[in-house]
């Protein structure tokens, strides 16, 4: 694997750590906002987020993706307000170590053939959580933006901190 154990569970943890930083800029009048009718609000995303990642994480250590499990985890996740949401996200910090901690090498570069596609479950991780996970940090982000955040920079975005005075 490109990175090491130690080095991914620090980038999930260093995205659960930006995704709060955004959080903080969230204000109520935000939180019912979407682009278009057919996407996702900004609690909405956040409420996926909560599961996403860590539930990936745990189909990839099995090879499966566990419906139920799912399915369960998504229903709790659309009862929870927007700070029951927060302190889930923020729950992931500890959720990736203790997840992927356990895993060895040899785990990572076996094949697990997730949604049709089959790659080692050190690729399926990469490429599906964190990647994701960047990705849907940067749509809150924009979400933010869209909803006036204009002060809000790349620092906010890729750094988790508001930009140092000029």
């Amino acid at each position: 694997m490109a990175l090491t154990k130690d080095e991914l569970i620090s980038s999930l943890q260093n995205e659960v750590r930006i995704l709060q930083h955004l959080c903080t800029k969230i204000e109520p009048s935000m939180l019912d906002y979407r682009p278009t009718p057919k996407q996702r609000s900004t609690l909405e995303l956040l409420r996926y987020l909560t599961n996403m990642g860590p539930q990936l994480v745990q189909g990839a250590k099995t090879g499966t993706f566990n419906v139920e499990a799912w399915t369960k985890a998504s229903q709790e996740a659309e009862a929870r307000d927007f700070n029951q949401t927060v302190k889930a996200l923020a729950a992931q910090h500890d959720a990736y170590a203790a997840l992927i901690g356990p895993m060895t090498d040899a785990d990572f570069r076996e094949t697990v053939n997730m949604f049709g596609t089959p790659m080692s479950r050190g690729a399926f991780i990469v490429n599906l959580v964190l990647a994701g996970c960047a990705a849907y940090r940067t749509q809150i982000f924009l979400y933010l933006k869209a909803n006036g955040r204009e002060e809000l920079t790349t620092a906010n975005l890729w750094g988790g901190a508001d930009p140092q005075p000029a």
